[in-house]
């Protein structure tokens, strides 16, 4: 696995996007069915999911190999950030235990980083929701779904920009794809558990 400079039509976080865009629509879908907005306990279980799912990828912040092909990875970990917004909204934390922490290892762990970087990506329009809707803020409640001071698109450029300059063989491309993949199926694992206990 090296490292060299990617183009637009090959890569590697084009490819990630079309080759889970149909899980990620389910996601997306099972997740505005829980009705996240509808009021403060419908969100605090959306935080719930994305707590378990930031829980389940903490190790890879702290990875030397993939800290040395993605710069600035560390700072990039919201764990803390969604930890702090369930006790604001008088939850307990996810802590998950190790039998279910999924193994995440080698070019898999840079499709799980994907879906995270992609998450933030996304969440203007629910920092959006959450501060209209429920009255919540950067400093409560929503803290992890703030946007860089930089700009939520200069970050992902910046991330996309390293995770495209990592030239993969076809095996371990096909297990980044495969990680994204594993990546969605995790959070709709804990978005259905959650609907299940609130049903």
């Amino acid at each position: 696995m090296t490292i060299q400079p990617a183009s637009p039509v090959d890569s590697l976080a084009a490819r990630l996007r079309a080759e889970t865009h149909p899980t990620h629509e389910r996601l997306d879908g099972r997740i505005m069915s829980l009705q996240p907005f509808a009021g403060r306990p419908n969100y605090l279980r959306f935080l719930k999911i994305q707590c378990a799912f930031h829980a389940a990828i903490e190790e890879l912040y702290d990875d030397a190999w993939l800290a040395s092909l993605l710069p600035d990875l560390a700072d990039r970990c919201r764990l803390a950030e969604v930890r702090a917004d369930v006790v604001d909204l008088g939850g307990a934390p996810v802590f998950l235990p190790v039998e279910e922490r999924p193994a995440i290892g080698g070019a898999e762990a840079l499709g799980w980083l994907y879906v995270a970087e992609g998450s933030n990506l996304g969440a203007a329009f629910l920092l959006k929701a959450a501060k209209e809707q429920l009255g919540l803020s950067e400093e409560f409640g929503a803290r992890h779904l703030a946007g860089h001071p930089e700009g939520r698109g200069l970050q992902w450029r910046r991330f996309t920009a390293a995770l495209d300059a990592v030239e993969l063989s076809a095996e371990e491309e096909a297990r980044a794809i495969e990680g994204a993949r594993r990546a969605f199926e995790f959070v709709l694992s804990r978005v259905e558990a959650e609907a299940a206990a609130a049903a």
